[in-house]
């Protein structure tokens, strides 16, 4: 085997123009094979493809079965009365409902009269609280000389 590897090709001479180029052609024939085994390849591939997902398409729609009690609605058709998509006395009726809030603002009434709550005028409700203050939790001596920053006093 050593005796092959010895053997050494000697380099052709690049000053003889016919040596400077291969003297074989390629051999077209295999390269026609390989490009006809592709373009046979590419397109059993995508005919196997559209077979899957035609399948997979297919499989997907027999599933989903529609409810029975799916219906189509016209858009065209008017809802049945009352209709409410338009009211002829919007403006009366926001009226009413602006004069009732009114009322409940500026006049006493009862809240709940079962558990004797009345409601006073916003007005005198916001003397009152300015009059008696807002409720607050009672602080221990602790609590106020923490937040003044001081010792707290010893018991």
């Amino acid at each position: 085997m050593a005796e092959h590897r010895d053997i050494q090709h000697p380099l052709p001479d690049l000053t003889n123009p016919e040596l400077r180029h291969e003297n074989r052609d390629v051999n077209v024939w295999a390269v026609g094979k390989v490009g006809i085994a592709l373009v046979l390849t590419t397109i059993a591939s995508l005919l196997l493809m559209f077979g899957m997902f035609r399948y997979l398409e297919v499989r997907e729609n027999t599933a989903q079965i529609p409810p029975a009690t799916t219906y189509t609605v016209n858009p065209n058709k008017l809802p049945p009365e009352p209709n409410v998509m338009f009211n002829q006395h919007e403006s009366e009726n926001q009226q009413e409902i602006r004069a009732a809030e009114d009322r409940e603002l500026n006049e006493y009434g009862w809240a709940d009269k079962a558990h004797g709550v009345v409601r006073l005028p916003i007005e005198r409700a916001m003397d009152l609280v300015v009059q008696r203050g807002l409720p607050a939790r009672p602080q221990t001596d602790q609590q106020i000389h923490r937040e003044l920053g001081g010792p707290a006093p010893a018991k």
